[in-house]
């Protein structure tokens, strides 16, 4: 078995990881990568940094060389090299030398697809003029740099809110340029939940980006000075220099559906637990496979580097006779926008609601460390969880520090079946310049943890539309004064114990404060003396990220 022929499509994550694991499994076996472009390993996750000259050099970009690959791995890789068939009958593919135009065949024990996905370009009026690009290779930022450079780019329309459309508008930014974002959903970072994505927005907004959101382009087409005219479904048209589409990406899967390969429910290639495919002699990895959620157990498509490397690596395994499982993949991902930290792990609410899924959740916004010690920074913490038994089922988490820490220790809990309780009793590296001795992990665990014991009966601020239960404010007056939702009364915690006559009894009471620490209090205390009592989540901090509508608004 260890001197099989196993040929690789496509390197990258997927592929390379593959590569270089079966090379450790075996040295008999023979190795060869086929890639299509001129670059066999390197970090499409720091492209947008390339174009924002963060990142200098574009030769930091290269994780591995053919040479490396080579010299080190004793592996051969094709670069410029397309494979255009697979034949599954005769175990062979048909590979195309692009610089040639030399065909030929390689025949296999052991094949795998790690073809990748390519960026959206929706055959829209105008979508091929020049100056409208998408960022997925090194060529790709070359042509970007090149044009910023030739065409003196004042102003880039980017068109999507994602992690990529994120980052570009950052370090447009930062080489001094305007930036317009066109989103088609009322939200950027559409793995949010539309309260979480707010703050992200606010954030854009105050570092100059123009947000246009549940705007969908229609048409580019050119302008007398040379430029891009944007056209949208709101009948506003936006101009600029350049153009970056970042409205996603697609499995590339003609290669396995036109060698006969099962695809999946969401168009990606169907593998099994082993990253095998249809074919006992074909494995899959990478951005072109469907996997299952680990959380919901539904097929979905998740095009990031981590899970691409470990699937790679599982795949070689697999190859070589060893059993193993791929978990499915959870989403954990994090992005960085402006000193601003995005992540989350997991379902979110919006998922559980179109699965029909049971869940509860809680909201908070705790230091990222001790208050005393200087320079501690809020994060806005949303915790998702089961009902029955406290199963955490997702958390998102937006903030200026220490945001990606909690989540990693989420995303591990839930890869655990951990539930709110094991958050609660976790133990957490905790110094003042670090964390606080209760980590904003176990505070989203005891909160939790409260709700479901009964102790912290829970409400959150969409519910305040149409209810009849009275909101009442327990920060100090000046606080209240400052903003506070429209219809609540303010009684101060410090004075509340002396006003309890002031309450209604036959009234449901919802009470809130800024963050959340005090209305548990009140809470506390109106349970203890009889009155029906509701926290509202994450107290006024989370009120100010729901839209307004109805009597869920402001009043100063």
């Amino acid at each position: 078995m260890s001197k099989k022929r196993i040929l690789i499509v496509g390197g990258v994550a997927g592929g390379a990881s593959c590569a270089a694991r079966a090379r450790r499994m075996s040295e008999e076996a023979e190795i060869i990568i086929f890639e299509r472009g001129a670059f066999v390993s390197f970090a499409n996750c720091g492209l947008p940094y390339y174009v924002g000259n963060v990142i200098a050099e574009e030769r930091k970009l290269l994780v591995a060389t053919p040479e490396l690959f080579k010299t080190r791995f004793n592996i051969e890789v094709r670069l410029e090299s397309t494979v255009l068939s697979i034949d599954r009958g005769q175990k062979r593919i048909e590979v195309l030398e692009n610089q040639t135009g030399r065909r030929y065949a390689e025949k296999y024990d052991a094949l795998v697809l790690s073809p990748g996905a390519a960026p959206l370009r929706p055959p829209l009026p105008g979508i091929d003029l020049p100056g409208i690009f998408s960022l997925r290779t090194i060529p790709d930022s070359r042509q970007i740099r090149q044009w910023l450079e030739e065409h003196c780019v004042r102003h880039v329309v980017v068109v999507g809110g994602g992690f990529i459309g994120l980052e570009m508008a950052e370090n447009l930014v930062k080489r001094g340029i305007s930036v317009t974002m066109l989103e088609r959903l009322p939200q950027v970072m559409p793995p949010l939940d539309p309260e979480m994505a707010v703050p992200v927005q606010k954030h854009l907004q105050a570092k100059g980006v123009t947000l246009s959101l549940g705007n969908a382009v229609k048409s580019f087409s050119a302008t007398p000075e040379e430029g891009i005219s944007v056209g949208t479904s709101s009948g506003e048209a936006f101009e600029a220099e350049m153009v970056v589409l970042a409205i996603g990406v697609k499995p590339e899967t003609q290669l396995a559906v036109s060698a006969g390969l099962r695809l999946g429910k969401c168009g990606g290639i169907w593998v099994d637990h082993q990253m095998k495919t249809s074919d006992p002699s074909i494995w899959a990895v990478g951005d072109a496979v469907e996997v299952p959620d680990f959380v919901t157990g539904e097929p979905t498509l998740v095009p990031l580097a981590g899970p691409a490397n470990r699937q790679g690596r599982l795949a070689a395994d697999s190859i070589f006779g060893r059993e193993v499982h791929f978990r499915g993949v959870q989403g954990t991902a994090v992005v960085g926008v402006f000193d601003l930290t995005i992540a989350t792990t997991g379902a979110s609410e919006k998922t559980l609601k179109r699965l029909g899924k049971e869940y509860e959740k809680v909201y908070l916004h705790p230091g990222h460390h001790a208050g005393y010690y200087p320079g501690a920074r809020m994060i806005s913490l949303k915790l998702i969880f089961s009902p029955k038994g406290g199963k955490i089922l997702g958390a998102q988490a937006v903030g200026e520090a220490g945001v990606e820490r909690r989540m990693d220790v989420i995303a591990m809990a839930i890869q655990k079946g951990g539930t709110v309780f094991d958050l609660e009793e976790a133990e957490l590296c905790y110094a003042p310049q670090y964390g606080t001795a209760k980590d904003p992990v176990n505070l989203a665990g005891m909160v939790a943890a409260n709700l479901l014991k009964g102790d912290v009966p829970t409400a959150h601020w969409e519910g305040t539309v149409g209810t009849t239960a009275l909101i009442v404010d327990v920060r100090d007056p000046h606080e209240h004064a400052a903003g506070h939702p429209a219809g609540a009364i303010n009684i101060p915690l410090p004075e509340l114990r002396a006003r309890l006559a002031e309450i209604p009894r036959d009234r449901e009471v919802w009470v809130h404060c800024g963050v959340g620490q005090r209305s548990y209090y009140a809470t506390r205390i109106l349970k203890l003396n009889g009155f029906r009592v509701k926290n509202l989540s994450g107290g006024f901090a989370t009120f100010k990220n729901h839209p307004p509508s109805g009597k869920h608004k402001e009043s100063c």
